[in-house]
């Protein structure tokens, strides 16, 4: 008994990061209108404000995922929580939108420090695959929990307070988990975990951020020599990176895994999921505040649902999983999730908030189910002396993806805004616009732009979970059991 309670006051200490890092992700949503209206951003800094923080934490995970092997992945989660403690303070009090940037980025190094440990460390204290899925379960009901309270916990914040507190929230969580960790975390490290490549290294980097900045300047500023030369950087760093890791002796990320289709399409489903939910978790309180004409708190009650939804989905995939095939669920889950976000299409017809509230219950369910599902997955096809590797490919995938859906369909959604507004609207966002005028004429003008580009960004959230659906049937057929989760067919 006293064993199964520290094992589950240690899972509650592994829930603390990811909520972190979850919240961060998407609380910036509901603060989006004040900071526009304190700092004034351009579309481009708003663009970076929200995403820099998501694509320095993906581009560095791997990177920290290594670090961890050699030093410790429970020292590592420790140095990560000061780290970010740190950054949420700058990032409270960043007197102008550059500075907002930088503490942001910084929240991603700190971030990128978190991350690598908690699943490596769910799996090292839950040896046993039964024992393992619930815990799956626990860390996925927290990540969606997370995704969703975002805006919820920063409604009620820009209630009461300034904008700054929405990072600020972040600190006593910090505190902590310093404070906890070192009492319930067992230490854990890779006996032989080789050479650090540092060239590996700086390759995701030099990969990541040119290809973000050429997304970016198609949105704003179209076609431009600026942005092709950016994606060809980014793209021939990422091939370099590959290469690399197919010949060096001792990679960052053990390529030889993809080969697994149980493992590969695992990991794509997780990345395209969260691609569409976290994207639209932040566009959407930017709709119910600005369009709606909702307060920040009722914005956040509007989308409590989300957020029970996407920890009922993934408490309940567990236990589905005892009873129908895994390839199945993921199919009809992921068919349902696009179905979800299907449903903000019918904004262009004159729908209200309760289309969004509807659709994003259902996609924050589903989505949810299908993270735990895939996410064992990956851990259950990756051999023992692997898991570490896999975690980490798992956990870049999350975050790539989420960052990808803030850059990607946030890009779209500004573009679809730009260009519906009609001449003589001023501002290059919504809370631009907001904060450049008062005529109703041109505020109704630009609040049905939004509402378009939401539509749209909501179709195109849809057609991605429709594809990654039919890429679920590649899934291999499972053997199911009574009591664990079904061994993976490799083939």
């Amino acid at each position: 008994m006293l064993v199964q309670r520290r094992r589950a006051l240690a899972l509650a200490t592994l829930t603390a990061p990811v909520l972190l890092i979850t919240l961060d992700m998407t609380v910036l949503g509901a603060a989006l209108p004040a900071i526009s209206a304190d700092l004034r951003p351009g579309a481009a800094e708003q663009l970076w404000i929200v995403d820099i923080y998501s694509f320095v934490l993906a581009g560095l995970l791997v990177v920290a995922g290594g670090l961890g092997d050699r030093l410790g992945r429970r020292r590592l989660l420790l140095v990560g929580a000061a780290a970010f403690g740190l950054a949420s303070l700058a990032a409270a009090f960043a007197p102008t939108a550059g500075a907002l940037v930088a503490a942001r980025a910084l929240l991603g190094l700190g971030g990128a420090t978190l991350m690598p440990s908690t699943l490596s460390l769910i799996k090292t204290i839950f040896p046993e695959p039964a024992a393992r899925r619930r815990a799956i379960g626990v860390w996925a009901a927290t990540f969606s929990a997370g995704a969703a309270a975002g805006p919820v916990v920063g409604g009620w914040l820009l209630e009461h307070f300034w904008w700054g507190s929405v990072f600020l929230v972040n600190v006593p969580i910090c505190l902590a988990l310093l404070a906890v960790g070192p009492l319930l975390l067992p230490e854990s490290r890779d006996p032989r975990p080789g050479r650090f490549d540092l060239l590996s290294a700086g390759l995701t980097l030099a990969t990541m951020l040119p290809v973000v900045y050429a997304v970016k300047s198609l949105a704003t500023d179209g076609v431009t020599t600026a942005g092709a030369g950016a994606a060809v950087v980014g793209l021939a760093a990422g091939a370099w990176f590959v290469h690399r890791q197919r010949t060096v002796a001792d990679p960052l990320i053990d390529l030889t895994l993809f080969a697994r289709r149980a493992f590969s399409v695992s990991v794509a489903t997780n990345l395209l999921s969260v691609f569409a939910l976290v994207g639209l978790l932040v566009l959407v309180p930017q709709y119910l505040q600005l369009v709606a004409g909702m307060s920040s708190l009722e914005a956040a009650l509007w989308l409590v649902p989300g957020t029970l939804t996407g920890m009922a989905g993934a408490l309940v995939a567990a236990r589905l999983a005892r009873r129908f095939p895994v390839r199945r669920l993921v199919g009809g889950a992921l068919a349902v999730a696009a179905l979800g976000f299907g449903t903000l299409t019918l904004l262009g017809a004159g729908a209200g908030p309760v289309a969004v509230v509807v659709g994003m219950a259902l996609a924050g369910m589903a989505v949810a189910l299908v993270e735990t599902l895939t996410t064992d997955l990956i851990l259950e096809s990756a051999p023992a002396d692997r898991a570490a590797a896999a975690s980490a490919i798992s956990e870049t995938g999350f975050e790539l993806g989420g960052a990808l859906g803030v850059a990607v369909l946030g890009s779209i959604a500004a573009a679809t805004y730009r260009a519906g507004l009609p001449d003589g609207v001023p501002g290059d966002t919504l809370g631009g616009t907001l904060a450049a005028t008062t005529d109703p004429a041109l505020l109704a003008a630009a609040g049905a732009s939004f509402t378009t580009a939401l539509a749209v960004v909501g179709a195109v959230a849809a057609l991605v979970l429709a594809g990654a659906a039919f890429q679920s049937r590649l899934l291999p057929t499972p053997v199911r059991t009574r009591n664990a989760m079904p061994a993976v067919a490799h083939r």
